[in-house]
This record gives structure tokens, sequence and C-alpha cells, in this order.
């Protein structure tokens, strides 16, 4: 019985992962068309505009809520199924064995917890400020911080671009993986719909960490 109780509540926690981590995907994708706002020659225009009616919406305000809460309950589930997965088998077997496991799902956890670490470098730079917990920051006349500013600034400094163009590439390795084990925990699991998830799953792994990445090159050798 309480074997039973411990599988279901995995298979609930891998379902619980796949919607959250579909939905953080869709968020993504948001917050690159807002990102690539930057690449505009317009002294930052639309990218304060985009900011300060995210910053001030209140529906934009309940959703944040909510996002914060996807992003943790996501990471927490990950690292409860990752440790339960290590408890399950704690001693290596001195024998590799050969499973049709794709190589990148076995360090997921790792390169989730490389992802965290950018999560939590870019609420620094960006959420804290925000929020007026970090001082010494550029503020426009009524009152709001800069955000392309302190953007161009962080993103004219060479280490940080790297960290972010790796982090990035980090984690479209991280998403390619992710698209594919998510659609196949909540059942969609077909060879006629196999192939299409996993080439749009690369296809988006691709294309989207490649727009994050745009940005810090354009400033760094361009703007």
């Amino acid at each position: 019985m309480n074997s039973s109780f411990l599988r279901f509540s995995s298979i609930t926690k891998k379902i619980w992962m796949a919607f959250l981590g579909l939905f953080l995907m869709i968020f993504l994708v948001v917050h690159l068309g807002i990102n690539l706002c930057l690449l505009r020659d317009d002294g930052g225009a639309w990218f304060n505009a985009a900011a300060h009616f995210m910053g001030t919406n209140y529906i934009v305000k309940v959703f944040e809520i909510g996002l914060f809460a996807g992003f943790i309950i996501h990471i927490v589930l990950g690292i409860i199924l990752q440790v339960q997965n290590w408890m399950a088998r704690p001693v290596r077997y001195l024998v590799s064995n050969k499973t049709t496991t794709p190589f990148l799902s076995k360090y997921m956890i790792y390169t989730g917890c490389i992802v965290l670490v950018f999560l939590i470098i870019h609420f620094m730079n960006f959420y804290f400020i925000k929020l007026g917990w970090v001082s010494n920051v550029n503020i426009s006349a009524d009152g709001e911080p800069e955000f392309y500013i302190i953007a161009k600034e962080l993103f004219a400094n060479p280490m940080y671009s790297i960290l972010y163009i790796v982090l990035f590439i980090v984690l479209g390795f991280h998403l390619n993986q992710a698209f594919q084990a998510a659609w196949q925990t909540l059942g969609v699991n077909h060879p006629q719909y196999n192939v299409c998830i996993q080439r749009f799953g690369t296809f988006y792994a691709i294309v989207v960490p490649l727009g994050f990445i745009i940005i810090p090159f354009y400033f760094l050798l361009i703007h």
C-alpha cells in the first residue's frame, strides 16, 4: 500500500513538473519578445515602456506571483525526484548499464542547477532593483529605474555577457530534453507524434536561447 502510494506520488510530481515546465517555456517566449526591444535604436523607449507596463499592471503582478511560484515548485519537485532516484539506487553499478535513456536526460538536475544560478543573478540585477532592494542605479525623472540603461551597462561588461551566453547555451540543452520529457510524462508518446515533438523541441531549444544570446553580442560588438 505504502509502495503504491509512493509510486502514485512520484507520477503526480512528474505531471506537475511537466505542466509547469511547459508553462515556463511559454513565458520564455514572452520574455524574449520584451528583451528583443533592447535591439531597437530608439534609446530604450520600447523596452522601458514594456518594463513599466510589466511593473505597474495589476494583472501582470498577479501573473508574476504565479510565475515565481511555478519556478519554485518546478525546481523543488525536480530536486525531490532526483533525490528519490539517487536513494532508490544508492550504490553505483560497477559496469555502466547501456540504456536507451538520452544522454542529456541523465544530467537534467545539473543543467537545472546551472539555470537556477542564472535566475538568481537575473533577479539580483533586475527584479530586486524594481523592488527597491538595490541602490545606486539609474533612476528616471518619474522615479523609476532606467532598465534600458541598466541592461546596456550589464551587457557592455564582457564577463557578464560571456556568463549570460554560456548559461543560455546550457538552458538550450536543458530545454531540448525537458520539452520531450514533459510530453512523454503527459502520455503523448506515439510514433506518429514523437518525431514532430522532438523536432519542435530542438527548434525551440535553439531559436529561443539564440534570441537571448543575440542581445549581449549586439551590445558588445555593435552598439
